[in-house]
C-alpha cells in the first residue's frame, strides 16, 4: 500500500510541476518545446513496454497493452503535430 502512495505522490507531484512549467512558456517556444516532449513521449513508450515485458497476469498484460497502445498513439500524434507546426513557417514563395 504504501508503494501506491509513493507512486500517486509523485505523479501528482509531476503533474503540478509539468503544468506550471508549460503555462509559463511563451508562445513562441511552443514548437521547440513540442519536439523536446516528443523525446519523452518516446521514453513513456519504452517504459510502458517494459512494464508490459513484466506482466505476469491477464489483467497486467491488459493494462500494459492498453499503456503501449496510449503512448506509441501519443508520440506519433506529437511529431504528427510538430511537423503541422514546422510547416506553418515555411516560406510559400518557392512552391509556385
Amino acid at each position: 500500500m504504501i508503494e501506491g502512495m509513493t507512486a500517486l505522490y509523485i505523479f501528482m507531484l509531476a503533474a503540478f510541476t509539468g503544468y506550471e512549467i508549460i503555462g509559463r512558456v511563451p508562445a513562441i517556444l511552443h514548437t521547440p518545446l513540442m519536439s523536446g516532449s516528443n523525446f519523452v513521449h518516446g521514453i513513456v513508450l519504452v517504459g510502458a513496454m517494459v512494464a508490459m515485458g513484466h506482466a505476469e497476469t491477464t489483467l497486467q498484460l491488459v493494462i500494459g497493452f492498453i499503456g503501449v497502445a496510449l503512448a506509441a498513439g501519443n508520440a506519433v500524434g506529437g511529431y504528427v503535430v510538430t511537423e503541422r507546426m514546422l510547416e506553418m513557417f515555411k516560406s510559400s514563395k518557392g512552391s509556385n
